[in-house]
């Protein structure tokens, strides 16, 4: 990863470098760096058959919206001279540990110092004995229903300022597994909210968060619980909403 980071930045600067020296017939935007993007994928514990399809989803919505999706699989990536390259890190599905003590201390850092989060699906789900990810996830994953473990179910948007929620219906009925949490943060900006009177098998009861925002340590925060299944990243609506949490955690919206 660092090997291919370092060669992508190279084609950059030769491109960049190169722009700069025709003559001005095109946008200075041109010659910006785009706007990197870590899609971080490791797994110590159940791997979710969605991930390929979810770096895919990612990589191509970058391609259209002017940033760069790269995925890792190396916690090794966490050290602060790579995360400074990353204006967002994902933690696509992640599960269990996946950082060592040191890396946790290189992504406090990477927060602290302006970088954003947004978490998808089993980030929830990954780092429990790390109580500052707990804080900055919004939750942690506790258990979700069974047998089926994918249900329709009813999703009420709570806040449709945020563009990640913008484009959506009042109330959202999608198919997804859907998680319980614990330890939810009180000081995150809850969107949306699950319907337990719609499905089966929740246990948060009125109270279920199932997508929110915050600013923490110096940072950005956003997670959504969507995204189990493969079906997930080809509908319009959770692409879009995907897309609109991105461009918060870039700071474009």
């Amino acid at each position: 990863m660092k090997l291919l980071l370092s060669s992508f930045l190279a084609v950059c600067f030769v491109t960049t470098t190169w722009s700069q020296d025709k003559p001005n017939t095109e946008g200075a935007e041109n010659a910006k760096m785009p706007e990197l993007v870590m899609v971080f994928t490791k797994t110590s514990g159940y791997r979710h058959q969605s991930i390929e399809k979810g770096v895919k989803t990612l990589r191509e919505l970058g391609r259209k919206n002017g940033f760069i999706a790269l995925q890792t699989e190396s916690s090794e990536d966490f050290t602060p001279q790579n995360l400074a390259n990353y204006k967002l890190v994902v933690f696509l599905s992640t599960t269990l540990d996946v950082l060592n003590d040191n890396q946790q201390k290189a992504f406090e850092g990477y927060i602290k110092n302006g970088g954003a989060f947004l978490g998808i699906h089993a980030a929830s789900d990954t780092e429990f004995d790390w109580p500052w990810y707990g804080t900055l996830v919004g939750g942690y994953f506790t258990n979700h229903p069974n047998n089926p473990n994918v249900r329709s179910a009813k999703i009420h948007v709570l806040d449709k300022s945020h563009p990640s929620t913008s484009h959506l219906p009042d109330v959202w009925s999608r198919s997804d597994e859907w998680y319980n949490f614990k330890n939810l943060n009180p000081n995150v900006t809850v969107l949306m909210n699950l319907d337990e009177n719609s499905y089966e098998g929740g246990t948060n009861g009125e109270n279920h968060p199932i997508a929110w925002y915050h600013e923490f340590d110096g940072g950005r925060s956003f997670y959504t619980g969507g995204g189990h299944t493969e079906e997930s990243f080809d509908e319009p609506l959770f692409r879009q909403h995907l897309l609109g949490g991105i461009e918060w955690c870039l700071k474009r919206k």
